[in-house]
């Protein structure tokens, strides 16, 4: 065994229990070929965790950890010491890249896995359309960037009267992606209620979507929630609405149909933009003595796609979200605007893109040199970034050096990837993005995304999060010390007792 890393984490018996945010040392090791978290407290002993299942790819995966610009204006100020003084603080490395704004913690649903919780408070939280635009506005007034993208979530934010209203509203803050979580019963039960949340400006619907049988949600939502999610997905298509399936992943529950999953989203490709697995988190509702079966981590996802997709797609074909960062710093270089960087931590999350042809699936890595090109960007950047009048060499560059990295031999016959690459690299633009995405390139998004609990809570991921929550106060704190410790607090702080919001809605 061999000791990788320090950091530091919290003591999950002192949260769980005791209700404290006790701070504490933390290791990260390798043993026979794993990543282990292991931490210890003073009052309650030692605790040991998974932290990766596949210590090659941990060390493949830390070769693309960069760094973020801080906040040019933190919202927070740094007193304890993260994720003490969440807001963000000036302890914070990356800007929003996409933010939730829980709409309400209700939800017609009562999953017996749900790490917000929802239906087990006796008070309500719910926003005001005041406290959302304020929400928005500190959002978009993050510096060096601001953020592109809100995703409104909850509880099932789509069971809010108002929703169309705040929909509408999020569009004068110029947004460039605007996207509902939701479990997809208010779309199933509406055609024209999908259409109208399409007409109104959401770009894409992020589908609760645990698998492709009954059983698999009779466990995970306590009911078949199957035949909604088929209506959702038809619904969607009638009026051209775009979906990722987001599924929990649980040992033992669903993880024998992920191939499946990505069969459905393959058959599905012109209306399913991909398939974004979330390994369960033990927070919030959940049996947490069933930590150690259930436990699944990235590199356990990965094996499970390549072992149920007959090795179409294996665990060379993913890289980790910051292999994007050089992208952006490029687009910062050629248009002198800051850019938004994907700068997490480089064991938060893995993805790869796959083409579809005639129900065929070939990974973009089998034509295309994923890592070679990143090395490209990164230098591209160095030798550019002090020069001036650097736009059109960096677009010649860029022309005589992208087919370097095709295989056109090996890429389909209908796809112009070096057209594609160019004008995101080059361009910067949703456009160009929405080009790469769209039904005539067929590509799907596999991906994973690992949130933490108390028993993995890594604080050095935490100060390079990229998905935050906006609060109605104005601060914005970090996805997973929000799950993890702040949310019961927050909700409770802003809400309003069960009876008091009966008798407000009746009035109303």
């Amino acid at each position: 065994m061999s000791v990788l890393k320090e950091t530091k984490s919290i003591c999950p018996d002192c949260f769980l229990k005791e209700n404290k945010v006790n701070i504490i040392h933390a290791s990260i090791v390798e043993k026979d070929g794993k990543i282990l978290y292991q931490k210890t407290c003073k009052k309650h002993g030692d605790f040991e965790d998974i932290y990766f299942g596949d210590a090659e790819l941990y060390k493949r995966f830390e070769r693309f950890a960069l760094d973020g610009k801080k906040l040019e204006n933190p919202i927070s100020k740094r007193d304890k010491g993260c994720p003490l003084d969440c807001g963000l603080c000036d302890e914070h490395y990356t800007t929003t890249v996409l933010a939730n704004i829980d709409l309400t913690n209700r939800c017609n649903f009562r999953c017996p896995v749900c790490f917000a919780n929802s239906m087990d408070s006796d008070y309500v939280f719910e926003p005001t359309l005041e406290e959302i635009r304020h929400m928005l506005k500190v959002l978009r007034e993050e510096r060096p960037a601001s953020t592109p993208a809100v995703q409104f979530s909850g509880g099932e934010p789509l069971i809010r009267d108002d929703i169309f209203e705040i929909i509408e509203m999020t569009k004068e803050f110029n947004f460039t992606q605007i996207q509902v979580a939701t479990n997809g019963l208010k779309l199933s039960e509406s055609l024209d209620f999908t259409k109208r949340l399409k007409e109104t400006g959401v770009n894409t619907i992020y589908l609760q979507f645990d698998g492709v049988t009954p059983e698999v949600y009779m466990k995970t939502r306590g009911f078949n929630a199957w035949p909604i999610k088929l209506k959702v997905i038809e619904n969607c298509r009638k009026v051209d609405l775009a979906v990722v399936l987001v599924p929990t992943l649980i040992k033992g529950v669903n993880d024998d149909q992920v191939g499946d999953m990505i069969d459905f989203s393959v058959k599905n490709v012109d209306i399913v933009r991909g398939l974004n697995v979330q390994p369960v988190s033990f927070a919030g509702r959940i049996d947490r003595s069933k930590l150690k079966e259930q436990r699944i981590t990235i590199p356990d996802f990965i094996k499970l796609v390549e072992e149920q997709t007959d090795g179409v797609i294996t665990k060379e074909d993913f890289y980790p979200v910051p292999w994007a960062v050089p992208i952006s710093r490029l687009v910062t270089l050629l248009k002198g605007l800051p850019q938004t960087e994907f700068t997490c931590h480089a064991h938060c999350g893995a993805a790869t893109y796959v083409f579809v042809e005639n129900g065929r699936m070939t990974p973009i890595t089998r034509f295309f040199d994923a890592e070679g090109f990143y090395d490209f960007l990164i230098q591209v950047v160095d030798e550019y970034k002090d020069k001036r009048f650097k736009k059109a060499k960096i677009g010649l560059k860029l022309l005589s050096n992208i087919g370097k990295f095709i295989d056109e031999k090996k890429k389909p016959k209908w796809l112009d990837l070096k057209k594609l690459v160019f004008n995101i690299v080059f361009y910067g633009t949703r456009g160009a993005l929405d080009a790469f995405h769209s039904k005539k390139v067929r590509s799907l998004l596999i991906g994973c995304m690992h949130f933490q609990d108390p028993y993995n809570l890594d604080i050095e991921r935490v100060c390079r999060c990229c998905i935050h929550y906006a609060i109605p106060d104005g601060r914005v704190i970090p996805f997973c010390s929000y799950n993890t410790i702040w949310r019961p607090v927050i909700e409770k702080e802003f809400s309003t007792p069960i009876k008091e919001w009966e008798n407000a809605k009746r009035r109303k």
